[in-house]
């Protein structure tokens, strides 16, 4: 019964700390994702106190610290196999700026304030605004820029050149999994990403690791290797 009790609490302190992480935003969150956040700063507490407390047995800690990695590891299949799920867990991009429009409302379900994200976009070596085609504000913590098409590397403004507006390529499939959400964004149809798939050299969308769709529906597609 005392068992069953640890693995209860741990259970319940696991969902407590996920929801914390949640509401804080994920800036807090650096390069790891929600639940690797959340299981090392736990699982470094538990092997801590597991350390330190001497007079108190020592499985009780022993059992939290599996149940935390178990529902990691249980956490990490899942999205493996439900993709849709990645979104609820790790959270999602949230677009920024965009075409010289900058979203209020996407910033503030970011959480992330003005300030920080021009110290962001400093860090990226963007100090001027107008030089930014698209801002998208990762589920990591990281601010991805894709810079206006005359400010890019070997500057085509310089070369007198007026280069198409290009945009951010649209995940597809993702582990041989079709995403009819951003299939269905881009206007395109089951049908249509089929017979690419066989224009590639390929027969299902489970032989694609992961397939990205780029302006003029350009499909570039990489396959799962054995």
């Amino acid at each position: 019964m005392e068992v069953l009790n640890v693995i209860l609490a741990s259970l319940f302190s696991a969902a407590a700390l996920f929801l914390i992480a949640k509401i804080i935003g994920h800036k807090q969150v650096a390069q790891l994702e929600f639940f690797d956040y959340i299981t090392g700063i736990t699982i470094g507490s538990i092997a801590a106190e597991l350390a330190t407390t001497l007079d108190k047995p020592w499985w009780k800690p022993t059992i939290a610290m599996l149940v935390f990695g178990a529902v990691a590891v249980c956490l990490s299949l899942l999205t493996r196999i439900l993709p849709r799920t990645r979104k609820f867990i790790n959270g999602t991009p949230t677009i920024v700026l965009n075409n010289g429009k900058l979203y209020r409302e996407n910033m503030k379900k970011a959480k992330l304030e003005l300030s920080e994200f021009l110290l962001l976009c400093r860090q990226e070596g963007y100090f001027n605004l107008n030089d930014i085609q698209t801002a998208v504000f990762e589920y990591n913590g990281k601010l991805s820029i894709l810079p206006v098409s005359n400010k890019r590397p070997l500057n085509p403004e310089d070369m007198k050149l007026a280069p198409k507006p290009e945009h951010i390529g649209t995940e597809i499939i993702m582990d041989g999994k079709i995403l009819g959400e951003n299939l269905k964004r881009k206007g395109l149809s089951v049908e249509w990403l089929k017979k690419e798939i066989e224009n590639h050299g390929y027969k299902h969308a489970k032989e694609i690791f992961l397939g990205i769709c780029y302006d003029n529906n350009k499909l570039t597609l990489f396959p799962i290797k054995n």
